[in-house]
């Protein structure tokens, strides 16, 4: 079968591309922003791309045209889809259909952590010796891509509640029909397509009602949006998690490097690894008790978490200044964080590490609010609050906002906000001290700033050392 897909550049739709290529179709696609890593991985997969959307690419009619959901009406390559009469699907729709059917699904939903606990996931199980198939909305670091196929029964999916096409309003993941499912929080996001949180706990109470009675839906019961869906209808075994009754974890460091699992009260599993933070305890709980409910027991997870290397964009450590490791190094991290409770956690976790390791430098939370719902100002009143644990922030203010960031942080302790990324990089050469972690939180490229402030370090370091030598 041809397959042609329109938007085949975007982390999903790219990894369903590869998956239908490992399944031995023709697969072809289009977009407009065409770059690495996505445009590395088609290539690598021998998958054609062309760029942008004249419906000549059209010609000759593939069987299928699978549409992403960035695709909107009025796009050239979809009108002549329509006009044509050519046969079309959603990503998730073919997913579902031509994918998943005959698998064992296990899906991993929620406001925040679905790349990390679906990576998680997926390395338990690669680990006890399953050999899952995945699709994950990153790069897992213990795996080289973010999607492949194998001849496994289980499938790990990160589902995503966005919407699923232009034809198709509702969330992604309805079409995904999990027998274990995973939800790890519920809050208030993408306002660009929810009205509000209701509406959003509505789509997931459709997810839920796709599990099936044989299956196993997995929640913590701490979050009231979660007990809110829960209440509308659960026919499945369900998995409590920070409950007495159920499943719990017991932080044994400050910074959650070490943790005890708990079953009704009883320590099943240790856990010493190389992540830190309470987010990052929570999500490992659900991808230990989701790898229960298919055999792996919580002492074989916890061994494979001891060699969990995360995920990239996930605090990844892009580079150090200085002695490795040394307290007085220079450390610069990207994070993918744009939720203001992402935020709070993955610096909170930061700090915490800090202490831990006896860093003797700040803290310092370098953002860019960029998100479609961020861009709407539905989160401006809650920066403040996200940036507490770190000792300085700096802002950089994107455009097409439509509100004032620099009104939005003021009155925070050490904030600066700047206009362009040239100037914020500048100060941050000017401020930036030994022993300082420097966090760089955004959801897209954040123009190249980490890899740059690194190099420009490193240079003012070898400067300084040829200065002592002379």
């Amino acid at each position: 079968m041809h397959l042609h897909i329109l938007g085949i550049c975007g982390t999903f739709m790219g990894s369903l591309a590869q998956l239908a290529k490992a399944q031995g179709h023709k697969v072809t696609g289009s977009d407009q922003g065409i770059y690495p890593p996505m445009s590395d991985q088609l290539a690598q997969a021998g998958i054609d791309v062309i760029a942008g959307f004249d419906p000549e690419q059209l010609d000759p009619a593939p069987d299928y045209v699978i549409v992403g959901n960035a695709m909107s009406r009025g796009n050239p390559a979809v009108e002549y889809v329509l006009d044509r009469g050519l046969p079309y699907i959603s990503g998730p729709d073919w997913m579902g259909k031509y994918l998943l059917a005959d698998k064992w699904v296990m899906a991993v939903a929620g406001t925040h952590g679905k790349t990390t606990t679906s990576s998680m996931l997926a390395w338990i199980l690669e680990f006890g010796g399953m050999n899952p198939g995945y699709l994950i909305g990153g790069v897992p670091e213990n795996f080289s891509t973010s999607a492949r196929l194998t001849d496994s029964n289980f499938f790990i999916i990160e589902a995503d509640e966005y919407d699923t096409a232009f034809f198709d309003k509702r969330s992604k993941f309805v079409h995904y029909h999990p027998r274990t499912l995973v939800m790890n929080n519920l809050e208030f996001d993408h306002a660009d397509i929810f009205d509000d949180l209701a509406a959003i706990e509505r789509q997931f109470h459709h997810l839920v009602r796709t599990v099936p009675s044989t299956g196993q839906v997995i929640y913590p019961v701490d979050n009231a949006a979660l007990q809110r869906v829960i209440a509308q209808g659960c026919w499945s075994e369900q998995a409590l998690l920070n409950h007495s009754g159920g499943w719990m974890v017991e932080a044994m460091l400050a910074d959650c490097s070490q943790f005890n699992v708990l079953y009704r009260g009883e320590n099943v599993a240790s856990v010493i690894w190389k992540l830190s933070g309470e987010h990052n305890m929570a999500n490992a709980l659900a991808a230990i008790v989701a790898a229960r409910h298919v055999g792996i027991e919580p002492h074989i997870a916890a061994e494979a978490l001891a060699e969990f290397q995360s995920v990239k964009r996930r605090m990844e450590l892009v580079g150090e200044v200085g002695v490795k490791g040394g307290g007085d190094s220079i450390r610069i991290y990207d994070d993918f964080a744009h939720h203001p409770t992402a935020i709070k956690l993955t610096l909170s976790g930061a700090k915490a590490a800090q202490q831990v390791q006896k860093r003797r430098g700040r803290l310092i939370a370098v953002l860019e609010p960029r998100s479609n719902t961020m861009k709407l100002g539905e989160h401006k009143a809650k920066l403040a609050a996200s940036v507490e644990d770190a000792d300085a922030s700096y802002w950089l203010e994107p455009e097409g906002l439509s509100w004032s960031l620099t009104d939005a942080v003021s009155g925070m302790k050490n904030q600066q906000v700047f206009d362009t990324v040239e100037a914020l990089e500048q100060q941050l050469l000017a401020d930036i001290k030994s022993g300082d972690d420097v966090v760089m939180m955004s959801n897209g490229s954040f123009s190249g700033i980490h890899r740059s402030l690194l190099a420009k370090l490193l240079d003012r370091v070898a400067v300084e050392k040829k200065g002592e030598l002379l």
